[in-house]
């Protein structure tokens, strides 16, 4: 834990959606942190983003910002292939660091950003939490822990985008395996969710399937398209339980997900529309809904967590370097599976 820090001054490289929508109105509503600059991909977009949101200082890149004195935290919203890059210069410059996820574009990164943060330990540094199943995750656990399942057994997951096959959409950052790494859609970030519930697997099986082969950029030039459009992934886990997970971009009028959690004496059922919890145990004959008290419900607080930490008032838990670790070993373990034709053992 670090000692406490009065002003917590935040320099933003990259500021997209997420970045807008919940970083900076979340750091504004604390006490003693002040949004001091910011670096987008163009001077034009990071001038615009700091008039909007009252930033004072503008860099022309993102080496300038890192380096500049006025701050003592980053938050990173750029594509995962400058995460790692990103994050060890925080770090060498003596600066907390909140990444957005994905942690990186593969294992290897997601390793060397990991043994940074051991070496300076009195830096906070947090990944951008996987935010779908907040709201039942501490209801779960409790069940879980006080026997609800049993004995885990089967773990079925399936997370569609409802869209048929989109042939003519245009090519986009995450279709870019140089930009992406090994993400596939969603994949990470549900496994991720996952991992809080269950714990992680210990051997992948995928097959996968790209449904686009070449989409054409904003110039008219096209790319070739590596990753894929829909993913199949059998999984031992470390819980006993065998995993079936699904995740889909070409799987028109689909329900949008559910995740199954079936034990030795009873079963969870999670729907992703509205997170609605359901249960059932030896001698039902149906499911019911399970009700989830005020008190369980969690929340987003990124950021809130990132002040904290920085404080010593708290750990980092959603997500720390260690988990995104986890997920990213997991990613990479997928693509390798599909493309090598073989079962791949965690950790890599």
């Amino acid at each position: 834990m670090t000692n406490k820090v009065e002003d917590i001054r935040i320099g933003f490289i990259g500021a997209g959606a997420n970045t807008r929508l919940r970083h900076i109105p979340g750091f504004k509503a604390m006490d003693g942190v002040k949004l001091i600059s910011v670096s987008n991909r163009s001077l034009e977009s990071s001038q615009r983003i700091a008039t909007e949101h009252n930033i004072p200082v503008v860099y022309s890149n993102w080496r300038e910002l890192v380096d500049a004195e006025d701050t003592n935290a980053i938050c990173i919203g750029t594509w995962p292939n400058m995460h790692c890059t990103l994050v060890l210069a925080a770090l060498e410059n003596d600066k907390h660091v909140l990444t957005e996820a994905r942690m990186a574009t593969d294992a290897t990164e997601a390793h060397i950003m990991l043994e940074a943060s051991k070496q300076n330990p009195h830096l906070v540094t947090q990944i951008v939490t996987g935010p779908m199943t907040l709201k039942i995750e501490a209801t779960v656990q409790d069940m879980i822990a006080q026997g609800y399942l049993g004995r885990p057994l089967a773990i079925n997951m399936r997370i569609n985008q409802n869209n048929f096959i989109d042939t003519e959409g245009p090519h986009h950052w995450r279709h870019d395996r140089d930009s992406s790494g090994y993400n596939i859609l969603q994949m990470g970030i549900w496994y991720e969710c996952l991992m809080r519930l269950v714990g992680p697997a210990t051997r992948v099986t995928a097959m996968t399937k790209v449904g686009v082969s070449q989409r054409l950029d904003d110039a008219g030039y096209l790319h070739p398209i590596s990753v894929p459009d829909h993913v199949d992934i059998i999984c031992e886990m470390a819980c006993g339980a065998q995993a079936n997970l699904s995740f889909s971009a070409i799987t028109g009028l689909a329900s949008s997900g559910e995740i199954w959690l079936h034990g030795s004496e009873g079963t969870l059922k999670i729907e992703t529309s509205g997170m609605k919890l359901f249960g059932g145990r030896k001698g039902d004959q149906v499911l019911s809904e399970i009700q989830i008290t005020a008190e369980k419900e969690g929340l987003w607080r990124v950021e809130e967590e990132f002040i904290n930490a920085i404080r010593g008032k708290e750990k980092v838990t959603h997500t720390n370097f260690e988990d995104g670790v986890k997920y990213m070993e997991f990613t990479e373990a997928v693509t390798r599976s599909a493309q090598e034709g073989k079962s791949i053992s965690l950790p890599l």
